[in-house]
């Protein structure tokens, strides 16, 4: 069995009903099933939603309501900016969609990370409301978004649309304030 990531992070926060944690590994089945109902997700394999969670709980946090996955962020360190947390994926469950599930998650993520001061995701051009909920992030946090294109159609494929990098920061923590 494997071993898991919330035995020593329980719970971050409650929202509504719903217990926001760090995911295990066995919660990496319930998240690919969630992007895969999204329709609207780059779905990974399986295999690699069980990995995520194996090697990136710490960076990633899900949302669960009467123990069953509503939502999840996954997400990591840049290796070559370890000050700067990676937001992969945002899912949030179309039954717990409209209660500030999506920022909420982000927003404990981010906190739940020490020693990160920007935050980074890509959302293609069309995807107005995950513009909305990482413009708003920037604005909770007090900080700038700079974008610019990180992979366009040519080497993502035809059909798909670019990649637009949203840097959001530096974002001032508590612990750094004085």
């Amino acid at each position: 069995m494997a071993a898991s990531a919330t035995d020593s992070a329980a719970a971050v926060r409650a929202v509504g009903r719903a217990q926001l944690c760090r995911p295990d590994v066995d919660d990496g089945v319930a998240c690919w099933r969630l992007a895969v109902a999204t329709q609207v997700l780059d779905v990974n394999s399986r295999y690699a939603y069980l990995l995520w969670f194996r090697d990136f709980a710490a960076t990633s946090i899900v949302a669960k309501m009467k123990g069953e996955i509503v939502g999840f962020v996954s997400g990591y360190r840049r290796p070559d900016e370890r000050r700067t947390l990676v937001v992969w994926q945002v899912a949030v469950d179309e039954r717990a969609r409209g209660q500030g599930l999506a920022a909420a998650m982000i927003d404990s993520l981010f906190e739940g990370v020490p020693d990160t001061d920007h935050l980074e995701t890509t959302i293609t051009p069309d995807n107005a409301g995950s513009i909305a909920l990482f413009r708003a992030f920037a604005k909770r946090n007090d900080a700038k978004v700079r974008r610019n294109e990180l992979f366009g159609p040519d080497l993502l494929g035809a059909g798909h649309e670019p990649e637009i990098l949203f840097r959001i920061g530096p974002i001032e923590r508590p612990e750094t304030q004085g």
